[in-house]
């Protein structure tokens, strides 16, 4: 059974940094990409950014590109999200997903496996 948490939010004043990781399990084979999205209250969810584990490439959201970095780290089974340089417009609760059958993971409904989320709160 595939089981996704989220760790690593946090409050922080705008500029500051946070990082976020992804702990995934219960699954023998390679997901094909994992995603980071976000929602802030009363606004639809979305791509942050993304990241497909056959070559390791990489996909932002254009709002978050040269501040945001994601990686994965096979041997512990875990994604991360480096955030640098936050806004207060980075505020939301953010999500980490999974597929592991061959598509993208830009658009939320494309992705079947979800975490609880982590708050990210930065204040002005």
């Amino acid at each position: 059974q595939v089981q996704l948490v989220e760790s690593g939010g946090g409050s922080v004043q705008a500029g500051g940094s946070l990082r976020l990781s992804c702990a995934a399990s219960g699954y023998t084979y390679s997901s094909y990409c994992m995603a980071w999205f976000r929602q802030a209250p009363g606004k639809e969810r979305e791509g942050v950014a993304a990241i497909y584990t056959i070559g390791g490439t990489t996909d932002y959201a254009d709002s978050v590109k040269g501040r945001f970095t994601i990686s994965e780290d096979n041997a512990k089974n875990t994604m991360y999200l480096q955030m640098n340089s936050l806004k207060p417009e980075d505020t939301a609760m953010y999500y980490c997903a999974a597929r592991f059958d061959v598509g993208r993971c830009q658009d939320a409904g494309e992705l079947g496996y979800w975490g609880q989320g982590t708050q990210v709160t930065v204040s002005s």
